[in-house]
């Protein structure tokens, strides 16, 4: 199944044969691959490297360092079709998720690319004479890239490119689940490095292990940033081990993302916005939209819309002409199904949500998307399970639904539909959500990459992609010059 597309990626056959961990495929469970875990060793091994690389690499200026993400970005072009559907055939998406997440991978180049001429500082007054103050930026060294299965390309591109036209180097940590998109992405980095031609060997290592593999990485002094994308378990433990060493992270964890519908709102798009940010990704998006927090007037007509949606949507191979494939294992089918069953014990009126296709695909998970009416915020609802399941709740006064919306756990996306000014500036104001994404009849999924993306409370509280993200992955500093004969103290301080 995957043979030749990753031959076309260039990987060697080596490379994902004969190993030590069998790779399935979500789309019929079967094995497609099985890749060599690396030791303790080797991850240090290729620290070392790293660290040997930012070396070099930082001492190269910042507009040439773009040179190589320009032509990093022209060689997924070049491989775009290709790797998309090695991201169907690993992680479940459907075609075009697929494929729009590489082009994710190419529009964070392009957008590196600029920033490369851009890493500005600023010029500060100085209270002393013959003085001159200001604030530079630096590389900061090798950048730990830790990312989960369900953005298995984009989220490291995401950092990689801003990473090392910043001047780092960067190890990345895939997830175990999609290590192929992973080995194919190191291939396609590989060829723009030929093309660059000067590079530091090393600039960009790639580590195929499992949870140790990831815990030597997060340890290891000579990272002084880690990016980590999971679940907010997994930022439990990463997030006071990097702080226990004094070095930083970026974390993007968990998302329990609403919608705040109301009684003016278009419903037409509403209705095509809860579909997307719902189902998209069979429900395994960091953003998908998992609470509908909607006006009591229109509740019973709101549901009636988006079961008939529902009932249209395509489940099935995601090669093929369908909307919803795989989710990505068993384990994420029975979490699913618990979270029903929690549901209906705390009150839910629980549609679909079912297995499906389980003649054609024993050893698969397929299901229908569900939608479960809840009496209110129970535990449940506050819990992410990262599957399609959309818990609707009802509001009568804006307040009641703005509340709602802020007590979970999680901070990452919202949105609201409305045609009411008013309603639309409350909710992205100081009041309104507290999210790190707040968006106006638009959905809770598919962030742009000019903006930052990333959340408050326990999603972690990170930013990655556009606006300034860039300036977590260098270091400050401050610069004084005294340009006089004179040597004036700060702050008017006499010491003779």
């Amino acid at each position: 199944m995957v043979d030749g597309l990753l031959d076309r990626l260039g990987v060697p056959a080596s490379a994902y044969t004969n190993g030590n961990h069998p790779i399935h495929t979500p789309i019929d469970g079967s094995v497609i691959a099985s890749v060599h875990l690396e030791s303790k060793a080797q991850v240090v091994g290729k620290i070392d490297q790293a660290e040997k690389a930012f070396q070099a690499w930082r001492n190269v200026p910042a507009p040439r360092r773009g040179e190589l993400i320009r032509l990093f970005g022209e060689v997924l072009r070049e491989h775009k079709a290709q790797l998309g559907e090695l991201v169907s055939v690993e992680a479940g998406k459907i075609t075009q998720e697929g494929l729009g997440e590489v082009q994710e991978m190419i529009d964070i180049c392009d957008f590196a690319v600029g920033l490369s001429r851009q890493l500005y500082g600023l010029t500060i007054a100085s209270e002393r004479p013959g003085h001159h103050m200001r604030e530079t930026w630096h590389p900061l060294g090798v950048v730990g890239v830790i990312s989960a299965f369900n953005f298995p390309v984009a989220v490291w591109a995401w950092n990689t490119a801003l990473a090392l036209v910043c001047g780092n180097a960067v190890v990345w940590k895939p997830s175990e689940k999609t290590p192929l998109t992973a080995l194919a992405c190191q291939a396609l980095f590989e060829k723009a490095l030929k093309a660059f031609g000067d590079a530091p060997e090393g600039l960009s290592q790639l580590i195929v292990g499992d949870r140790e593999a990831g815990q030597v990485l997060v340890d290891d002094p000579r990272v002084p940033l880690v990016s980590a994308t999971g679940s907010t378990r997994m930022g439990r433990e990463v997030g006071p081990r990097v702080a226990a060493r004094f070095g930083r992270s970026i974390l993007e964890l968990g998302g329990n993302n609403a919608m705040i519908l109301a009684p003016s709102a278009d419903l037409d798009l509403a209705v095509r916005g809860i579909l997307f940010s719902a189902v998209g990704t069979a429900g395994q998006r960091c953003t998908t939209l998992r609470r509908l927090i909607v006006h009591r007037s229109i509740k019973d007509e709101v549901i009636a819309r988006v079961k008939a949606a529902y009932g249209k949507v395509r489940i099935g191979d995601p090669r093929k002409d369908n909307l919803i494939g795989p989710l990505i294992d068993k384990q994420s089918f029975q979490a699913m199904q618990d979270s029903l069953a929690r549901a209906r014990d705390e009150g839910g009126i629980v549609f679909g949500g079912e297995r499906q296709l389980q003649q054609d695909y024993p050893n698969a998970y397929y299901v229908a998307p569900a939608i479960v009416e809840m009496p209110a915020q129970t535990e449940v609802v506050r819990h992410e399970t990262f599957a399609p399941i959309l818990y609707v709740l009802a509001y009568d006064e804006f307040e009641e639904a703005l509340r709602l919306n802020n007590e979970v756990p999680q901070g990452l996306s919202s949105c609201i539909f409305t045609t009411d000014l008013r309603e639309a500036e409350r909710f992205q104001s100081a009041a309104g959500s507290d999210c790190g994404i707040a968006n106006v009849n638009i959905g809770t999924s598919g962030a742009e990459i000019g903006g930052a993306f990333g959340g408050e409370k326990e999603t972690g509280g990170g930013r990655e992609s556009g606006s300034d993200s860039w300036k977590a992955y260098m270091r400050r500093q401050t610069n004084t010059v005294n340009y006089s004969r004179e040597l004036p103290l700060a702050q008017g301080i006499v010491f003779d």
